[in-house]
């Protein structure tokens, strides 16, 4: 059993989502960095779409009521478990009254708990992702609560005596996020040709800021006006996580984890699914830069992100001890 003694509203239980059911209006929604919480359930030995916790509010604390283990990713932020310091990106024991705590972050927006076994809840449409907006999923479809206790899944999680850590390359230069622009990979989407050439050169030539106005949902950016050429009226239409769509103010809004599954405003671009990881972690304020790819170059990166994580899920098993945790 899992006890949460400080958290807030934005915090959820996530998964990797619930795909396929846009058209029935139900979002993709699972956790926004998804790369995040699969290698903290890589790590514990989980499957990698194994129920955690988003922690998108800090400081954030829980106990534990059994010996278990724990995985934390996402954010750079000082953790520990009792008395114990951890390092970033790292698994490790909990013991049965010992507290885990995560700060604020340093760097990044965005920390993900993995527990051996994941959260034992129901699924809904096949996932345990928490829909707010929705109001199912996760526990009972909202944001957690001090007192809040879940069970765990029945595990045998393996673990060397002091942990075990992953390191990815790719984010390395995550910690400058703050002190340059972060550069996205987009493609090109439906109604691209109908911006103005001067917006369509705004929108890959300069910078943009994420405004207050950002949560699952998406994010308000803030920068140059994007124009259209003429007048245009649009029948509501299929957007995804990534979706750009720029709005009559000709401030773009970047459709995330739980946007709305149709909508009628112009799409000048769209994320590509590898470089998401990188918006959850941009915290309000932080600058953005479009880099226009290709469609070789963007399946390229996803498939690159999923050898790499079969290469770490062997690699785990490679080097962990015999210690067991029940």
């Amino acid at each position: 059993m899992i006890e949460i003694l400080t958290t807030g509203l934005p915090n959820t239980v996530q998964d990797l989502g619930r795909p396929g059911h846009l058209a029935l209006g139900v979002s993709h929604g699972g956790a926004m960095d998804a790369q995040a919480l699969a290698i903290a359930n890589l790590m514990l030995g989980n499957d990698p779409s194994a129920a955690g916790i988003e922690v998108a509010l800090h400081p954030f604390r829980l106990r534990a009521h059994i010996d278990t283990a724990v995985a934390i990713t996402g954010a750079d932020c000082a953790v520990s478990v009792g008395d114990r310091p951890c390092p970033p990106w790292w698994a490790m024991t909990i013991r049965a009254g010992e507290t885990l705590v995560l700060e604020v972050p340093r760097v990044g927006a965005r920390s993900y708990i993995a527990f051996a076994g994941g959260l034992d809840l129901p699924p809904v449409m096949g996932s345990r992702a928490t829909d707010v907006k929705g109001g199912f999923g996760g526990l009972g479809g909202r944001g957690l609560s001090r007192g809040d206790r879940f069970a765990l899944n029945p595990a045998q999680c393996r673990l060397p005596a002091g942990g075990v850590g992953a390191a990815l390359e790719e984010r390395r230069g995550a910690a400058d996020g703050l002190a340059s622009a972060i550069e996205l990979r987009v493609l090109p989407a439906a109604e691209f040709d109908t911006f103005t050439p001067e917006a369509e050169a705004a929108f890959t030539g300069s910078e943009w800021s994420i405004t207050n106005d950002a949560n699952r949902m998406g994010y308000r950016l803030s920068g140059a006006t994007l124009s259209l050429r003429s007048p245009l009226e649009l029948l509501s239409h299929g957007i995804v996580p990534g979706t750009v769509q720029v709005p009559p103010s000709g401030q773009p809004i970047i459709q995330l984890a739980d946007a709305n599954t149709c909508g009628g405003y112009p799409k000048i671009a769209t994320v590509i699914e590898a470089d998401l990881w990188r918006l959850a972690q941009a915290p309000v304020g932080a600058r953005l830069r479009f880099l226009p790819v290709s469609i070789e170059a963007s399946t390229d990166a996803l498939r690159t992100g999923q050898q790499w994580r079969r290469g770490f899920a062997a690699a785990r098993n490679l080097i962990v001890g015999e210690q067991r945790i029940p």
